[in-house]
């Protein structure tokens, strides 16, 4: 799998979207970045359907314009006006050629979800890579009115037991994708957590 960050040269603030080309061509969550739409067509010329973690502004602000440019179907677990296909906790939503489990993850988005499969983590914004805070593991923020850091921290946990080893890739909603070397998927998720358990502002600054 060789998901593509469509989104990577945005000059506003955006989450990663992830387009995923295969048999069921996937975008995973629209971003906030004017031109978004020109930018898939650079790659693929249909889109089957658009996924998405959770609906903040910074993951949807460009989805009516993508679903207008081609006529995707809609898969979101919250009620959404053009949502075509509702999701659950265990469904299974195919992504390019694979298949992956829909995992309900709230703690930073009252509606979030991951997607896990038998070799890519699409992860949102309940667990990333980098991001500012901290550079090998980092979890959501949870300082706004929808956040809740004992949720996520069980939403950690809950990625963690429904993680097959096989997962060599995690695709997050912000900083960058991160490739199994030295570590694996499994080691930047358990540090995110042990950070996430100390319970400390994740910005203190802030």
């Amino acid at each position: 799998m060789n998901p593509i960050n469509v989104t990577a040269d945005a000059e506003r603030f955006t989450c990663n979207a992830y387009l995923v080309d295969g048999e069921v061509t996937t975008l995973v969550d629209a971003g906030a970045m004017p031109g978004v739409v020109e930018e898939i067509r650079e790659h693929v010329d249909d889109l089957d359907r658009v996924v998405l973690t959770h609906q903040h502004g910074d993951h949807v602000e460009q989805l009516d314009a993508v679903l207008d440019a081609f006529d995707a179907e809609l898969y979101a677990y919250d009620d959404h006006p053009r949502r075509t296909n509702e999701i659950a906790d265990g469904d299974e939503v195919q992504i390019g050629d694979e298949a992956h489990e829909v995992v309900y993850t709230p703690g930073h988005a009252d509606d979030h979800v991951a997607f896990v499969g038998e070799t890519a983590l699409f992860s949102g914004d309940v667990v990333v890579y980098n991001d500012g805070a901290f550079d090998d593991g980092s979890f959501g923020r949870t300082d706004h009115a929808t956040g809740d850091r004992e949720r996520l921290i069980e939403s950690l946990r809950t990625i963690l037991d429904r993680l097959p080893d096989s997962v060599t890739g995690m695709y997050a909603g912000h900083g960058d994708p991160f490739e199994a070397g030295e570590d694996s998927v499994r080691d930047v998720i358990e540090r995110a957590l042990e950070r996430a358990e100390r319970r400390e502002p994740k910005y203190p600054d802030e």
